[in-house]
């Protein structure tokens, strides 16, 4: 449940290409690895694409020596797979007439899969700043803010639930999946469990358990009572499960809450 992406950076880290000499990547015409080599030719267009940052079909085509029907058919292919994405290029200065040429520049997914990244270490390290500077209850007040929207929505997802506790789990289990967490939920001897299959921040979590808390908190809040946190994934559990304790009240009405896998 929590809010990776507040902890998370877009930045990503990004090695010189093989076979490419530093002086050559600034220039246009800069060669590019060779179609004998282990690269695939997708590969060489994403490389490129994260050299250039910006380029159009016709120089993909140039600098890797394919014709215009070879470079396009790549690109279609990566723009149907979400790893390009195609606009107008800018112009500065007089051009001559007709519409500017498109060029293609990679996207967030695709730079991500293009180097090493350290976006845990990032949010580990914010975390202990503010630790050190504010102390443990920054920290806390940070990890509530980071639940707060996904709250909302989980909440707005569950208006239909009813008050019953074990049906709530299911609702949000279902919201949970929506998001992201690979979430169920299912009925036990002893009431009900919640479990997450998916931790965005687990490594950060396993120092700072205040995200742990946070979430839990907002977990009881959702279902409607007490909740017990059994397992977390931050500290080497398989999965993060949670406790809800059996309601009198629904021992006595007779209703009955079907278990439900929203995580398929």
């Amino acid at each position: 449940m929590k809010n990776a992406a507040a902890l998370h950076g877009r930045q990503p880290t990004t090695g010189p290409v093989a076979g490419v000499s530093p002086s050559a990547v600034s220039r246009p015409d800069a060669a590019v690895p060779p179609a004998g080599t282990d690269l695939s030719t997708r590969d060489r267009v994403t490389r490129l694409l994260l050299e250039r940052g910006a380029i159009t079909a016709a120089q993909l085509g140039a600098a890797l020596g394919l014709s215009p029907a070879a470079i396009r058919r790549h690109l279609d292919a990566m723009l149907a797979d979400g790893d390009v994405l195609a606009r107008e290029q800018i112009v500065r200065g007089s051009r001559g007439r007709g519409r500017p040429a498109k060029v293609f520049v990679l996207t967030d997914a695709a730079r991500v899969r293009c180097g090493t990244h350290h976006y845990d270490n990032i949010a580990t390290a914010a975390l202990r700043w503010i630790a050190r500077n504010g102390g443990s209850e920054a920290v806390e007040a940070f990890a509530t803010d980071q639940v707060a929207a996904l709250e909302d929505r989980c909440r707005a997802a569950m208006e239909d639930a009813g008050d019953d506790p074990l049906a709530r789990a299911e609702a949000l289990a279902g919201a949970l999946t929506a998001e992201g967490y690979a979430a169920n939920a299912s009925t036990i001897a002893s009431g009900g469990q919640l479990c997450q299959h998916h931790c965005p921040v687990a490594h950060v979590a396993a120092e700072f358990p205040q995200l742990c808390e946070a979430e839990t908190t907002v977990i009881s809040r959702l279902v409607g009572t007490h909740v017990q946190r059994l397992a977390t994934i931050a500290h080497g559990d398989g999965v993060c499960t949670t406790h809800i304790p059996a309601q009198s009240s629904r021992a006595t009405s007779g209703k009955t809450v079907t278990t439900v896998r929203t995580d398929r």
